[in-house]
């Protein structure tokens, strides 16, 4: 199988690269650059981090045992990609870029908690579309990244809007 049709067995060379685990755990956390570049207003550094996001699952070793959940899980994946799509299945793809495109608008115009909403409802869904579409035994495999992610990512934009006001107000948080 070659995933994404690309030629010389690179999809096949990525596809094995994302049975690595933490690709799950780092994947999410790019959301963090990708809310900071909206809120900057930078172009670039939301296209560079889009790219970083998509070419991320290959940037780890093959790893040398996959448990079975995972396997399980990517799978179901994979099943899902490759199998015929319905207009229904293209909507859903669709919600991915309008989701990303919703995310950086909120921090582009400074909606933080509209920013939160947004990401927290991504992570929802991603955990809802695991238990939906994979067996249960993958869709548990993937839900401790998932929620690591979710928490790291909410933490951290937290963190950096407490940071950027309490500089704002020379070192003092404003109520």
């Amino acid at each position: 199988m070659d995933i994404g049709g690309l030629g010389g067995g690179l999809g096949e060379w990525a596809w094995a690269r994302h049975h690595n685990v933490l690709s799950w755990y780092v994947r999410p956390l790019f959301l963090l650059p990708f809310c900071f570049f909206a809120w900057r207003r930078s172009g670039l550094g939301i296209a560079a981090t889009l790219v970083a996001l998509a070419t991320s699952m290959a940037w780890f070793p093959v790893p040398a045992e996959v448990s079975p959940g995972v396997r399980t899980m990517l799978a179901a994946e994979r099943d899902y990609l490759l199998g015929p799509w319905t207009a229904w299945k293209l909507a859903l793809a669709l919600l991915v870029p309008l989701a990303l495109a919703a995310l950086g608008a909120a921090f582009w115009w400074r909606a933080w908690r509209f920013g939160l909403v947004v990401l927290n409802a991504m992570a929802l869904a991603k955990i809802g579309w695991t238990f939906a579409f994979s067996p249960v035994q993958g869709a548990v495999a993937h839900l401790l990244p998932a929620a690591v992610g979710m928490v790291l990512v909410n933490a951290g934009l937290l963190l950096g809007l407490r940071f950027r006001r309490s500089v704002g107000t020379g070192g003092r948080a404003r109520r």
